[in-house]
């Protein structure tokens, strides 16, 4: 089941609210989001995996893959928080784990622990903790940390998969 999708580097596709965010969204060149409430439903039983598949920019022949056998989203009562573990993947670097525990954080509700506000900061919303490993929504970088060839993505899909 597909859950996030960017296709390509564009500065505000992922820089949306709390409220859109909450509901998902998408838009007409691809870039999806599932919506945090669905996500937290559907993940909340600890019946999926999470996959990533990362195409770094520069590289277009090559796509790489994060796996995690935990991955659960809370519901917003927690403001989402992230549960994840069991990296496995050729990605360079358990970049989502450093997340593991934190809320999820947008332009205008900042749950991160960092004074600086990641979400205003870098763009997009995701579980950012100092700032940005795993910055697949992220405007500013889109990257993953540890990435061969490196950070730099050109596209990513993440995925929930049936254990």
């Amino acid at each position: 089941m597909l859950i996030q999708q960017r296709l390509h580097y564009s500065y505000n596709d992922f820089n949306r609210s709390w409220a859109e965010y909450k509901v998902g969204f998408n838009d007409s060149r691809g870039n999806y989001w599932f919506g945090n409430d669905l996500l937290s439903q559907v993940t909340m039983a600890g019946r999926y995996k999470l996959k990533f598949d990362l195409q770094p920019r520069g590289n277009l022949n090559s796509w790489y893959y994060a796996e995690y056998s935990t991955f659960v989203v809370e519901p917003e009562s927690t403001n989402y928080r992230l549960q994840v573990s069991g990296y496995k993947g050729n990605a360079g670097g358990d970049s989502l784990s450093y997340a593991n525990g934190q809320m999820f954080t947008t332009f205008d509700r900042d749950n991160d622990p960092k004074a600086s506000y990641c979400a205003v900061e870098h763009g997009g919303g995701f579980w950012f903790k100092g700032c940005c490993y795993c910055c697949v929504n992220s405007n500013v970088h889109f990257n993953w940390h540890g990435l061969p060839f490196g950070n730099a993505l050109q596209s990513s899909r993440m995925w929930l998969q049936c254990k």
